[in-house]
């Protein structure tokens, strides 16, 4: 078995050699035979453990034997203390999942300030038989069935050329010992139920399940890595990114096969989960959104808009002082006064023509003319200005209209406000009441300082 894992690892992470390793180790069977290996073939390697508190006695007992065995091969250990249930009442979620995200989260600080490498674990080909049979009882696309991955950033799974049955007869005949969990045994998990009722069926059926299971899932594989290369393909063609959006071009998606299934590799790292919803976006009315836990699908016109879901601050209504210089939240702002010299009348026209003419992000207007602390305020039902270079009012929600300004970049506008009356529709226009005139003599600059971004997409965590 040594000699066998060797060979894999050479062949698929020989990047591990001369690395700092981290082994994820719970004191049972497969992570004790995978440290002892790993010790045996002269890796640089340290332990951590999580005693997640959840078999009392036990639990402490599995601890202290991994104690015991990083004493005596002489690898440094890294041991924590969970309260896994009360997590996972806080949580709202499984006593697995909190488990789960407990100890990743906790690798991965413990990766960060030891500077380690990679991460580590003994899952083996049992274990991704039964994820894959977990994964298509609950429905799931090739992703799920395609099992565990081999490597997940810095997360290292070099065990899954083994069956558990290859770890228990290489642990006996080594003489190694472990600790023998009796909630393996228990049915109670879904995993266990797989894997005392289901999966000893199936070998019965098909005595080489295993490499039957493997060759299917290299198949698959091959299969997903067309897949991703279509869709790649499509992205390129339909989607673009617009600030800090990414637009989906509706027209391209509607000649596909099968819109909905294309949608659904798109947008599966944004949370979405309502396919259906989403697939009607293409031939529903502009305003129509679907939303997932962090971002927001938008039907406008002949796109579709993804952003994030923006926190919402606990005031929509900032205030600005006088003699203020810049803001940066919420939205960065630049404040430069210029007072105009009257020494000679050509200086001041010179003066007004550099600062009268300015673009969308950056405005003068009459210091005269404004009362401070100046307001900064989303918009509201009813608001009106005066655009410049339009002898009348308008509201700001017909200003949007004709913008043709979507759901998403009206709720992103932000007014500038002198008490009640608006000064500027911040990256869009000016009010007219407030512009420098020949009688100016004094001007406040303010600059809008813009920052493009794509959406931020979600972790998958296995």
């Amino acid at each position: 078995m040594k000699a066998e894992l060797k060979e894999h690892i050479n062949a698929k992470f020989s990047f591990l050699h001369d690395k700092n390793l981290l082994i994820a180790i719970s004191g049972g069977i497969d992570s004790v035979v995978l440290t002892h290996l790993f010790h045996r073939l002269n890796f640089t390697i340290s332990l951590a453990h999580c005693n997640f508190s959840l078999r009392g006695k036990e639990s402490n007992e599995d601890e202290e034997f991994v104690k015991e065995l990083g004493e005596k091969l002489q690898i440094p250990i890294y041991s924590i203390k969970f309260e896994t249930e009360v997590y996972a009442t806080e949580k709202g979620i499984s006593t697995q999942m909190a488990a789960r995200d407990l100890r990743y989260d906790w690798f991965q600080k413990i990766a960060k300030e030891n500077k380690i490498d990679y991460i580590i674990t003994a899952h083996q080909k049992d274990d991704v038989l039964e994820t894959f049979i977990i994964n298509f009882t609950r429905g799931t696309g090739l992703d799920g069935l395609t099992g565990i991955p081999e490597i997940q950033g810095n997360i290292v799974r070099p065990f899954m050329i083994f069956s558990r049955n290859d770890i228990l007869v290489h642990a006996t005949k080594k003489k190694i010992l472990w600790r023998e969990d009796r909630t393996n045994s228990s049915i109670r998990y879904v995993r266990n139920k797989i894997r005392h009722k289901v999966v000893p069926v199936l070998k019965e059926l098909n005595p080489n399940l295993l490499d039957t299971f493997y060759n299917t899932l290299e198949n698959l594989k091959g299969s997903q890595q067309i897949v991703k290369d279509r869709i790649q393909n499509i992205k390129e063609k339909s989607i673009s990114a617009v600030k800090n959006e990414l637009h989906l071009d509706i027209s391209i998606l509607k000649k596909l096969s099968n819109p909905k299934i294309y949608l659904f590799e798109i947008l599966k790292e944004y949370g979405f989960t309502e396919w259906n919803d989403v697939a009607d976006l293409l031939d529903c009315q502009s305003g129509k959104q679907v939303f997932s836990k962090t971002h927001r699908l938008l039907k406008d016109r002949e796109v579709l808009i993804l952003s994030d879901i923006l926190q919402q601050d606990e005031t929509d209504l900032f205030e600005i002082p006088e003699n203020t210089t810049e803001i940066k939240i919420p939205i960065a702002l630049k404040f430069e006064t210029v007072t105009i010299p009257f020494d000679t009348k050509n200086h001041q026209n010179k003066v007004l023509e550099e600062l009268i003419f300015d673009d969308k992000n950056t405005i003068s207007i009459d210091f005269d003319n404004i009362e401070f602390p100046l307001i900064l305020r989303k918009w509201q039902k009813g608001d009106f200005f005066f655009p410049i270079g339009l002898n009348g009012k308008k509201k700001v929600s017909k200003f949007f209209k004709d913008e043709k300004l979507s759901l998403i970049a009206k709720e992103n506008v932000w007014l500038l406000c002198s008490k009640n009356e608006i000064i500027w529709v911040i990256g869009k226009r000016l009010d007219d009441r407030f512009k420098v005139t020949k009688s100016t003599s004094k001007i406040l600059k303010i600059s809008l300082k813009t920052e493009d971004r794509r959406p931020k997409s979600g972790v998958e965590k296995v």
